[in-house]
């Protein structure tokens, strides 16, 4: 039987994707935007293989047709935004780095997607870099990769992790982050450090408090992520999370999961950023090259910014002329598919 509160949530979430769907229609989609991006040329697998900790992670082995009995191919791993799944930016980059020769794949990191992980949406950032060596682990045994050959591309958050896998993890030969966020210090100081040390102690206040709830069987909340309507005070940033999450440009839902839910994290496992530092010990990873690449409106950008000053050579910070933070999640006009095209084929000789 339905009880009044599941209506009540049934209603609440007409009502938010009716408003969604009536301002989606007001937005315009870029011309290039292409996440759902499909390709004749590569070949698309769904795959699943352990982690270190026996979680299943779940990833789409891309690969360039008629590989049969070629020589063994240099591979890419790439990481979605924090909150998103494959489907939204991993698999577009995948499929265009898997069209110039790459055997390429896009993961669900841990508690996200089609990848195992309770609670939902729960944040590990042990968990999401172990995903990218337990990806390694899956690449280094196939036939037709050269192990010896492996990169990964870390988009908005998954730069962070990919990062902080590398530092610990030499099988990772090259580094690519596209509109990358420091999930810790954005988390500890919010970004252009706009958060004070009082507001911090309050969510992590939050956050402890939150665990009475779960722990004794009470309702999961969660907290940030992307907005469900827009207002006349809604932020640029919102707006712009708003037009790709919320719109057909990129929402995705995936199955089992909840439109309320989806690029949501709990809140009581949110704080766990706070004790997030990718960024210490970024020169160890050196002399393998990295590239750091970032739009020169990104609100983001600060993060790429600090990232290339405290690497070591090899490193190149790039900035993509015009590109906002969310313009380079999928709109191929302004993404540099040749440069990264060029950088893994320079550092995974």
């Amino acid at each position: 039987m339905t009880t009044l509160k599941q209506l009540s949530m049934a209603v609440a979430a007409i009502g938010i994707m009716t408003a969604a769907s009536a301002m989606a229609q007001e937005i315009e989609i870029p011309s290039d935007a292409a996440n759902f991006y499909q390709s004749d040329r590569v070949t698309v697998q769904p795959v699943t293989f352990p982690n270190q900790y026996k979680m299943t992670i779940a990833g789409n082995l891309i690969t360039p047709k008629n590989v049969a009995g070629k020589e063994k191919l240099p591979a890419i791993i790439v990481g979605h935004p924090m909150g998103a799944v494959k489907e939204q930016s991993a698999n577009l980059y995948a499929t265009k780095m898997a069209e110039q020769g790459f055997v390429a794949m896009a993961i669900d990191l841990p508690f996200w997607g089609g990848s195992s992980g309770e609670p939902r949406n729960a944040v590990s950032p042990d968990m999401y870099a172990e995903a990218f060596s337990a990806a390694v682990d899956y690449l280094g045994t196939r036939p037709f990769v050269d192990r010896e050959k492996i990169g990964v591309i870390g988009i908005c958050g998954s730069g962070s992790f990919a990062i902080s896998a590398a530092k610990i993890d030499p099988r990772l030969k090259a580094i690519a982050t596209v509109s990358m966020y420091d999930m810790g210090a954005a988390s500890r100081n919010a970004l252009n450090k706009s958060q004070t040390l009082e507001q911090r102690k309050q969510i992590i206040a939050d956050a402890a408090e939150q665990r009475y709830v779960e722990f004794t069987g009470g309702e999961t909340r969660y907290t940030s992520g992307t907005v469900h309507e827009l207002t006349a005070n809604s932020t640029p940033i919102e707006r712009e999370f708003y037009e790709f999450y919320r719109t057909p440009r990129g929402e995705f839902t995936p199955q089992g999961a909840s439109p309320l839910t989806t690029t949501h994290p709990t809140l009581s496992s949110n704080v766990k950023f706070m004790n997030f530092y990718p960024f210490n010990d970024i020169e160890t990873i050196s002399p393998r090259p990295m590239l750091f690449i970032t739009g020169d409106q990104a609100h983001s950008k600060e993060f790429s910014e600090d990232a290339y000053k405290r690497a070591a050579e090899p490193k190149e910070l790039l900035y993509v002329k015009g590109a906002g933070h969310v313009d380079l999640y999928d709109r191929t006009g302004l993404i540099p598919f040749d440069r990264l095209t060029s950088f893994f084929k320079e550092s995974l000789k």
